[in-house]
């Protein structure tokens, strides 16, 4: 299977969206490299971590980065596909941390730009969800809403996955190569 240049997987929590980018990215059969944004906080997250570990197997270059994804973006060996799981943890990372995420935003598009290799991006789709009560909620949901539609246009394949089957938005989904 051949990705283009940019590809985003939308989906809500829990929807098998990092599976389905994972099952993408092995396809290739080029090596990977896996960039992972979450941080472990609490027990429950650290074994959230540690499943998606086990269950993406020992053939990935990992690299955890909370907050510097630009820089991780461009380090990644040249002729890996890159995995990025997800934007919606490094977003809400970077509003914890008070930065600047519209500056951020344009930096990952410089970083995608400067690399010469398939790039899948997962992110939660937040624009079905109830509006929330809390203004940092709204923020949130804001900037998640706007950093998705600069990816998606910015992306030649757009999917949303429900419930672990996959809806093309935008472009070709690849065949698998024999």
């Amino acid at each position: 299977m051949q990705l283009p240049k940019l590809t985003l997987i939308l989906g809500g929590a829990a929807s098998g969206k990092s599976s389905f980018a994972e099952k993408i990215v092995t396809q290739t059969g080029l090596p990977r490299s896996y960039i992972a944004t979450a941080q472990a906080f609490d027990d429950e997250m650290r074994e959230k971590i540690k499943q998606h570990q086990i269950d993406r197997g020992p053939n990935w270059t990992t690299s955890e980065v909370p907050l510097a994804l630009p820089d991780a973006i461009k380090s990644q060996p040249k002729g890996n596909v890159i995995l990025v799981d997800c934007l919606t943890l490094w977003l809400t990372n970077l509003i914890l941390s008070d930065a600047n995420c519209d500056t951020a935003a344009q930096d990952i598009f410089s970083a995608i730009n400067a690399q010469n290799c398939p790039i899948v991006a997962v992110s939660n789709e937040v624009g079905h969800s109830v509006i929330p009560e809390t203004s940092l909620g709204r923020k949130f949901q804001r900037l998640q809403g706007r950093l998705n539609a600069q990816v998606a246009a910015q992306a030649d394949l757009v999917v949303m996955v429900t419930a672990g089957l996959p809806q093309i938005l935008k472009g070709t989904l690849p065949k698998e190569t024999p």
